[in-house]
């Protein structure tokens, strides 16, 4: 079986002639660990839900001007068929759907 330690959490190890020299005399022996993360904001941790955020508005607006895209076609959709359809009378009450143009 193949074991591997993930990267950056590595021990540090003491070579054998320090260990046996630092038993031996009683001196402590003093590990050095070089800190390899930059000091300051992680970048892609901060704009990540910023990204996540702006496609999310940018879809909301897409979704409103498609609905007023829609609403306005439908709009003259009626207009039209008001237009072609003329006066609707039902038991001698006529309604007028639309004006007619005066040019």
């Amino acid at each position: 079986m193949n074991h591997r330690t993930p990267r950056g959490n590595i021990a540090p190890h003491i070579p054998a002639d320090a260990y046996r020299r630092a038993q031996a005399t009683g001196q402590p022996v003093v590990i050095v660990v070089h800190d390899t993360h930059p000091n300051g904001i992680p970048w892609r941790r901060t704009l990540i839900p910023f990204a996540i955020a702006g496609a999310a508005v940018a879809g909301g607006w897409g979704l409103v001007a498609c609905l007023c895209l829609l609403l306005d076609a439908a709009a003259h959709t009626a207009t039209v068929i008001a237009g072609a359809a003329g006066p609707i009378g039902i038991g001698g009450i006529t309604l007028k759907l639309a004006r007619a143009k005066h040019t």
